[in-house]
């Protein structure tokens, strides 16, 4: 069961949090990863979201588009997240930009849109795995 490939060590779900400005790739995303055996929160921008890791303790995970509105895109949003909840795992997307990993937090993943799911699926799994070389930070 995919449930079972995500879990973590108390054998509930990881939870991801989706931060993408488009509703219907966000839309898309969340169906995504929930249909993988992930819990997911979602977040219209950066802003949305660090409200939302101020208010929860269960993200494990960040997919996060780099080009959005608001205070801060999604690099900055990877950057402050590493700065204040240095577990949270990123993994940055994007049609517009081309980005190295250099340029996200230690351990960060870009995946260039258009995306396919095994890769998103795959970092996902890779990251929520404690066992796996770059899953527990």
């Amino acid at each position: 069961m995919a449930q079972d490939a995500v879990a973590n060590d108390t054998a509930l779900p990881t939870t991801v949090l989706v931060v993408e400005d488009d509703v219907l790739l966000r839309m898309f995303a969340v169906e995504m990863i929930e249909d993988a055996g992930f819990r997911v929160i979602e977040a219209s921008d950066a802003d949305a979201a660090i409200r939302v890791l101020e208010a929860r303790n269960d993200i494990r995970i960040i997919f996060t588009d780099i080009d959005m509105p608001g205070s801060m895109n999604g690099l900055k949003l990877a950057h402050a997240v590493a700065n204040r909840w240095p577990p949270i795992r990123i993994i940055a997307t994007s049609g517009h930009f081309r980005i190295g990993e250099s340029d996200l937090p230690d351990g960060g993943r870009f995946i260039p849109k258009p995306y396919r799911q095994h890769q998103i699926i795959g970092a996902l799994t890779e990251f929520a795995n404690p066992r796996s070389a770059f899953g527990a930070r």
